[in-house]
């Protein structure tokens, strides 16, 4: 059992459980998975691209990512269907909760004037995306073997059935969100 996971159980859980006002542990909102995706619209032209991408994906991630083809032709774009444009990674048990603590706590405080997550970045289903510029920010990863930056896309899905509860259950995990400044904006 992970750190984090240890800490739903004995910490989280219990709050959850008050603040619902039952002992169900299927009335609780809990976090079902983590979607890593990458898109490397520029490995049209360098396949060397999504070769690289791939291998800092995994590194990042603790698993091999999924190659994701186009769907439709966009003459805009030069991309026909079928070329491989993304990559993405789906985590679950142990290595979600394992992710999510190395991101809270070691990747989202490396993050360039870094001023908390946007709280409003909810799809109104209770899961939450955000996305990273640049893959540096992960210790695993070398800075000297990074050629280009490449932006990360991360989604957490839960089993909240409106945002509010999703918030406050990744509030109590400790996602670092934006104080709401509803004040105006500060300026003169």
């Amino acid at each position: 059992m992970t750190r984090l996971e240890a800490k739903y159980k004995n910490e989280i859980l219990p709050r959850l459980f008050e603040r619902a006002g039952t002992t169900n542990p299927m009335a609780v909102p809990r976090l079902v998975k983590i979607v890593l995706s990458m898109g490397v619209g520029a490995a049209l032209q360098d396949k060397k691209r999504l070769e690289l991408s791939s291998r800092d994906l995994s590194i990042i991630a603790g698993q091999k990512p999924v190659v994701c083809k186009a769907r439709k032709s966009v003459s805009n774009f030069k991309v026909r269907a079928g070329n491989e444009t993304g990559l993405k990674v789906t985590l679950r048990g142990a290595r979600m909760y394992e992710f999510l603590d190395r991101l809270i706590t070691i990747a989202i405080p490396r993050i360039r004037d870094f001023r908390g997550l946007n709280p409003q970045s909810f799809d109104g289903r209770g899961n939450y995306s955000m996305g990273v510029s640049e893959q540096s920010i992960f210790p695993e990863i070398d800075p000297a073997s990074i050629e280009w930056t490449q932006g990360l896309n991360i989604t957490i899905v839960t089993t909240a059935k409106n945002d509010q509860d999703s918030r406050e259950l990744l509030r109590l995990i400790g996602m670092p969100f934006q104080k709401d400044t509803k004040q105006g904006n500060g300026r003169a």
